[in-house]
């Protein structure tokens, strides 16, 4: 198979900023890490290592944080503690899974390597730079043990995977929408403005678009449970809202779809009648 790659590095304001890109076969991914005052935000892929490695190479990192577990944001996190000797910290909730060799599907594999095993220390609710005080902020929904960082002293949110998109088409199978929407519920407390994504990338009016995400899943969540109420089923409705079929949910068996969305919708509202 054909693997295209290719990377860019840019600088907004204070932030550099590197993002890798991998298509095979139609399917076209990008990741982006983000570099602030001696915070490494997001490591990129291990697929990517070799175009990662100079502009990792290039900055002043003092440490390393990790908004969570996949191997797009952590593939080149044992290179950077082995051959830069950089802390990483995380969430702790997935500590003992990255000590361990790579455990995901094969197309995860082909799009973003084999993650090596790295020691990673457990992050508390705050972190300070040279400059700034952090926030960690829970933000579970994509991945249990995931985080967000707000730099208290610019205002900067990097937010991971809570945003990637205003409309959401495809999420894995674990993937929870209901979760997401308190997540997003929650950043928005935080007096922010400039976003960075882990894969749209910069977002100038940051609070404007997580809150558009906020809403339309809300609307979303709204018009499966009626659409359910009034007899339809998970695929029925699946097939309604989201007809079109992107290469993902093909490539990856199923663990990419849409369905995923009604289903994580549909048994949080199941789950919430039963207790009322």
């Amino acid at each position: 198979m054909l693997v295209k790659k290719s990377f860019q590095q840019q600088t907004i304001g204070s932030v550099q900023i590197g993002n890798g890109t991998v298509a095979l076969q139609g399917v076209k991914l990008n990741v982006h890490c983000f570099m602030l005052d001696g915070v490494l935000i997001d490591t990129g892929a291990k697929s990517l290592e070799k175009e990662f490695k100079p502009f990792l190479k290039q900055l002043d990192i003092d440490q390393v944080v990790i908004t969570h577990f996949h191997e797009d944001h952590t593939g080149c996190a044992a290179f950077l503690q082995k051959e830069l000797q950089i802390p990483i910290f995380m969430n702790d909730r997935m500590l003992d899974y990255c000590k361990k060799k790579a455990d995901y599907p094969l197309y995860r594999k082909l799009f973003w390597g084999k993650r090596k095993p790295f020691q990673a220390k457990a992050i508390g609710n705050t972190f300070s730079s040279h400059h700034a005080t952090w926030d960690v902020i829970e933000t579970p929904g994509h991945a249990i043990d995931h985080l967000a960082f707000l730099n208290r002293e610019t205002g900067q949110l990097f937010t991971g995977d809570l945003y990637c998109q205003k409309k959401t088409k495809v999420v894995l199978r674990e993937e929870s929408i209901p979760i997401t929407i308190e997540s997003l519920k929650k950043v928005l407390t935080y007096e922010f403005g400039e976003v960075f994504c882990c894969h749209a990338g910069y977002l100038e009016d940051g609070r404007a678009a997580l809150q558009k995400k906020l809403e339309h899943l809300i609307n979303l969540q709204g018009t499966i449970i009626k659409l359910y109420e009034d007899g339809m089923s998970a695929n029925q409705i699946s097939k309604t809202l989201f007809p079109k079929k992107y290469p993902i949910i093909f490539f990856s068996s199923g663990e990419w779809d849409s369905l995923h969305i009604i289903n994580s919708i549909l048994e949080d509202h199941l789950k919430n009648s039963l207790t009322v």
